[in-house]
């Protein structure tokens, strides 16, 4: 009994003189493959069950004008330096590969998930996956067990969109008074009564989240409305079901987070009047979804991520302005998401966008992005620092 209370005393010491000691702050960073001519984007990681780290992209001549593009990924080993050479992770010949994201589920398995392109126009996509056991290989890509479509059938579709349709017409009345305006509204209500133009063009962009009940949820995207819903699952992907719609505002690519009292909270690029992060809110575990508002964040019309840390804190890493991509930002919040305390900037003076973020299984944080050195060439970039560093803020200049 003695033995149990001298541990226990010694494990509560640790921990406090832990929290009184916090970490030095930590920050490296490197480019996953030399810049290039090609168009290298839409990056998602993710960390492996032994450790180790995958990240995946898009590269090619850009899905609008040609169809060599596909889906790359590489491997950032534990102890290692440098990202493993770069290798094919999924490629539909004659198609454009695009904006992949991934995620490890419960049952220990690699899901990589992104959009095909039809017609080399992203309103045309498919949303294909594929599931892997045998992943954590060195070298190379995962080995694929199996591969298939999810399917978005929204409910209620014309009633849904109707509905932001007229909030946003009547809230940016100044804004979208334009020349053709009604054309377009006119063919906007005939395409949300159209049930193949309902479901196909559903794209991800942000990591899937994995809730506490252990529902899966996919948050998708569609340019041919400009709003967005969730694919979601209760059984580990084996069905999914399509949420209602966050519509509103022009709220695109959204990333979710669950709070405490298990609501979620979705935050979403703009892609409207707002230069402003939008965000919506479920009360039913991403089943429906409020209308998207505006918060007090900015942002350029840019991707962006947001996630819960171990101790409860959000982190949030996002192009902190209303025009350019050349600043990207990481936030903290320490009250999900009611203020942002700690701001901390991965670039400022040169392009970095479409960000993806983790915290690894040792408390650290790691970002990719698409980046665009000054030397030229396109890349995607590795970034990965404690959350000390952050709460440091910016160097003075």
């Amino acid at each position: 009994m003695r033995t149990c209370l001298t541990l226990a005393l010694l494990v509560a010491l640790a921990a406090a003189l832990a929290a009184a000691c916090p970490a030095a702050p930590y920050y490296h960073a490197e480019f996953i493959f030399t810049p290039e001519r090609f168009h290298n984007h839409a990056s998602c990681i993710v960390q492996l069950p032994d450790g180790n780290l995958l990240a995946c992209w898009y590269r090619g001549v850009g899905p609008e004008k040609g169809d060599d593009v596909r889906i790359y990924g590489a491997r950032l080993l534990k102890g290692a330096k440098h990202w493993t050479p770069r290798f094919v992770m999924a490629d539909t010949p004659g198609y454009p590969d695009d904006n992949p994201c991934m995620f490890i589920d419960a049952r220990k398995r690699l899901w990589l998930i992104w959009p095909n392109l039809l017609a080399n126009q992203w309103h045309t996509a498919l949303t294909k996956y594929r599931v892997s056991t045998n992943y954590q290989q060195r070298q190379g890509p995962p080995v694929w067990a199996w591969q298939d479509l999810i399917y978005v059938t929204p409910a209620n579709f014309p009633e849904q969109f109707e509905a932001a349709l007229q909030r946003d017409l009547a809230e940016h009345s100044q804004a979208l008074a334009y020349p053709g305006l009604e054309d377009e509204i006119k063919e906007a209500r005939a395409r949300a009564a159209d049930r193949l133009y309902q479901r196909i063009g559903w794209m991800p962009r942000a990591h899937p989240t994995v809730l506490r009940s252990g529902r899966i949820l996919v948050p998708l995207y569609t340019d041919g409305f400009s709003c967005s819903l969730v694919a979601y699952s209760d059984d580990v992907g084996a069905t999914w079901q399509t949420s209602g719609l966050l519509a509103g505002d022009f709220g695109i690519q959204p990333s979710i987070v669950e709070r405490k009292d298990g609501t979620l909270l979705a935050m979403m690029r703009t892609a409207g009047p707002h230069k402003r992060i939008l965000v919506s809110e479920s009360k039913d575990q991403g089943a429906t979804w409020s209308l998207a508002v505006p918060s007090d964040l900015p942002n350029p019309g840019s991707g962006l991520e947001v996630i819960r840390l171990a101790n409860g804190h959000w982190a949030l890493v996002y192009n902190d302005s209303e025009d350019t991509r050349s600043t990207l930002a990481v936030s903290i919040s320490d009250d999900e998401g009611k203020t942002w305390k700690w701001t901390r900037h991965l670039e400022r003076g040169h392009d970095g966008s479409y960000p993806s973020i983790i915290q690894s299984r040792d408390g650290l944080l790691h970002v990719t992005y698409s980046h665009d050195p000054p030397g030229g060439g396109q890349t995607i970039k590795y970034a990965v620092f404690n959350e000390e560093w952050v709460q440091q803020g910016d160097p003075a200049q």
